[in-house]
């Protein structure tokens, strides 16, 4: 009897991967064509706000079918979030430090060059799988570390945009600029591995999980819309620029953010990684027949790299989606085979 419940696990798992991919390439295409199209463009910063509090009443609305009766559902609440500010706190760490990733992100294009930034800002990659393996106890293969350079790679050729000449002489701090960086790098791994860590800590149910969470995010979003636009908006609206389009967007980050928690909590934060790489290599040959884009070397040589990474991390392999417990040499751990 385990073996059809584990191909039943396996389809589940595939299940979320591919609808995950999909969804963040139709955002990826759906966002570049509100950000092309539109002629008045709406602020990025409430967008995001918006996205957390959708995500909010999604979740709030599966857990109350996921309880049953309305009795239930208030109970569940009063317990896990009116009635537990240090689950609350514990779920608000993952939301600030994404919010530290994205300004050090600024900050370090703003003093790299697009190509130094655009290759250094992938070792986010490998930095989340050492992050796994070091928070979580896990182990991966000489193989499994391979196909995750590779993806890292990969994806750096994917995006690769040769750099133009300009006549602009813009004054950059490139010591300030890899220092930035290296902050996002490790943000990106520790956040993502931290959510996973709490999530399978528990028995707490993920949409639980997930109200606690975006509660804190729409706090730290709110806060970006008021420090970056904050007069624009007193100018213009909350809602400047905001078309059907816009709302498309946004629903599609709505659903792609459930969809990675899904993700994170059945499969694994690499899994996560590979399905992003997967997804920007889809949308980019979307764009190809939507908008004209030409298909390069590099990125073709890039979607290579990526497919070979996926399918040597995807062999059969000792299971990496659930925490181990006990301790292991730490080089065992980092280079174990």
């Amino acid at each position: 009897m385990a073996a059809p419940r584990e191909n039943v696990n396996l389809l589940f798992k595939l299940y979320c991967l591919a609808v995950m991919t999909l969804v963040a390439a139709a955002y990826t295409i759906a966002l570049r064509y509100t950000r092309t199209s539109d002629k008045e463009l709406y602020f990025s910063t409430t967008a995001v706000c918006i996205t957390e509090v959708i995500k909010l009443l999604l979740s709030v609305g599966i857990l109350a079918k996921e309880t049953g009766n309305l009795g239930r559902f208030k109970a569940s609440l009063r317990e896990n979030v009116l009635g537990s500010p240090k689950e609350l706190m514990k779920l608000s760490v993952p939301s600030l430090v994404y919010a530290v990733q994205n300004n050090m992100a600024f900050l370090a294009l703003s003093n790299l060059d697009a190509a130094v930034y655009q290759v250094t800002y992938q070792l986010k990659i490998p930095c989340t799988a050492l992050c796994t393996v070091l928070m979580l106890n896990r182990t991966l293969s000489k193989l499994q570390w391979i196909s995750v350079f590779m993806l890292c790679g990969g994806v750096i050729l994917v995006q690769w945009k040769p750099a133009q000449a300009t006549k602009v002489v813009v004054e950059q701090n490139p010591l300030l600029g890899f220092g930035a960086i290296a902050v996002a790098v490790l943000c990106s791994g520790f956040a993502g591995v931290y959510f996973e860590k709490v999530l399978k800590s528990s028995d707490t149910s993920l949409w639980v999980r997930n109200i606690q969470m975006y509660l804190s995010g729409i706090v730290v979003t709110l806060v970006g819309v008021y420090l970056s636009d904050g007069a624009e908006i007193k100018e213009k609206g909350f809602f400047f620029g905001y078309t059907y389009y816009v709302w498309f967007v946004i629903f599609l980050a709505s659903v792609g953010g459930l969809y990675t928690s899904i993700v994170v909590k059945y499969t694994d934060n690499i899994m996560k990684g590979f399905s992003a790489a997967a997804a920007i290599v889809l949308s980019t040959i979307a764009s190809v027949m939507l908008f004209g884009l030409q298909i390069t070397l590099t990125f073709a040589l890039g979607t290579l790299l990526v497919c070979v990474s996926i399918y040597l991390y995807g062999l059969p392999r000792q299971d990496t989606t659930s925490i181990q417990q006990g301790e292991t040499d730490s080089k065992q751990r980092v280079i174990g085979v």
